[in-house]
Order: structure tokens, then sequence, then C-alpha cells
């Protein structure tokens, strides 16, 4: 037997086997690999902090508990994003939380060039202010997506996995919220005149 690489060494694959064999104590590794990414992305889609401990917690009990149903299809963290993001979800779901309806025609009047430029004028701190405001009025399926996308860099692939969705199906809510946030922060713009 070959000795192993560093990168192997520390890779999700090792501790996954570790596990399988038998030392459950190598899922501290990937419970410290992973809790605080699982933690933030639950966090941002409940946006409730009690909630959000109560549920990374289920999520790491599930990820336990069906580690054999990981065959490797996917990044581990694909897989346990989709565990983190299906649980959070259904969590929204239960609660019935109201969220913010925007006509199509107002998304369809905005051009992709408007919502590349907006996005970017803002010094980093008040672009980040403003950014986590229009998310919050966001549904938490797609607060999710574009946080996949742009929190996570989650290719569109990782994200259609991750959600259910299509590839077809993502690029195009994708492109919506990015819409809807250019909306949103415009809104915002003018309010505070």
């Amino acid at each position: 037997m070959r000795p192993l690489s560093i990168m192997e060494l520390y890779s999700d694959t090792y501790y996954i086997k570790r596990i399988q064999a038998g030392d459950t104590a190598s899922f501290a590794c990937l419970l410290d690999r992973y809790s605080r990414p699982v933690y933030s992305l639950i966090l941002k889609i409940v946006r409730n902090k009690e909630d959000t401990e109560e549920l990374a917690q289920d999520v790491f009990v599930k990820v336990f508990k069906h580690l054999d149903k990981f065959k490797g299809d996917s990044s581990f963290s694909t897989w346990i994003f989709k565990i983190a993001y299906n649980t959070a979800i259904s969590e929204t779901r239960k609660k019935k939380y109201e969220y913010l309806a925007m006509e199509e025609d107002v998304l369809n009047n905005v051009s992709e060039e408007e919502v590349s430029e907006r996005l970017g004028y803002d010094s980093p701190d008040e672009q980040t202010e403003k950014l986590d405001v229009a998310l919050g009025q966001l549904s938490p399926d797609e607060r999710a997506i574009i946080l996949f996308f742009y929190m996570e860099e989650k290719s569109i692939e990782e994200i259609a996995l991750i959600t259910g969705l299509s590839v077809a199906n993502v690029k195009t809510r994708l492109h919506r919220i990015r819409k809807k946030m250019f909306v949103l922060l415009k809104e915002m713009e003018r309010v505070a005149l």
C-alpha cells in the first residue's frame, strides 16, 4: 500500500472513507471544514439565527446518517450544500413568509448592461449593505441561487444539482434575480433621495 499524499490525507474523500470504515471521530474534520459555510448559507436563506443553529445541526445529523448515500457523483461540498439548501427551504415553506413579488414588465424593461453597470457603483461596504437589504426582500429560493453563484462561486451546473432545477432553469432564474436586485437597489436609491 502506497503512502497517502498530503492532498489525499486532507481531502473530503479521505475522511469519508475513514468514517465509512468505522472511524466516526473523523466526522469532526468534515464538521470543522463545513460548519461555517453551511451555517452561513442557512442563515442567509432563513434569516433567523436561532432557526439557523437548529437547522445546521439537523444538516450535519442528516449528513452523518446518510454518508453512505454519497456516491461521489458531485463534490462533497455540492452534496452537503444540497442537504443544507433543502433543509433551509423546507423550513421557510413551513413558516410561510411573505416575499416581494415583482411585475414581469418591470423586469423585462431592465437591460443586462444596466444591471452590470449599477452593481459596480458604490464602495464595497455600501454595496454590501445595500445588497443585504435587497437580498432580504427576495424569496429563499432566489436568495439561495444568487448566493450559490456569487458567494459560494458554484457553477450553474452545481447549482442545478443542489437545487434540483435544470441548467437552463438556473440560468433563467439567475438572470431574472439579477434584474430583480437591480430594481430593488434602484428603488432604494430613489427612496433615499
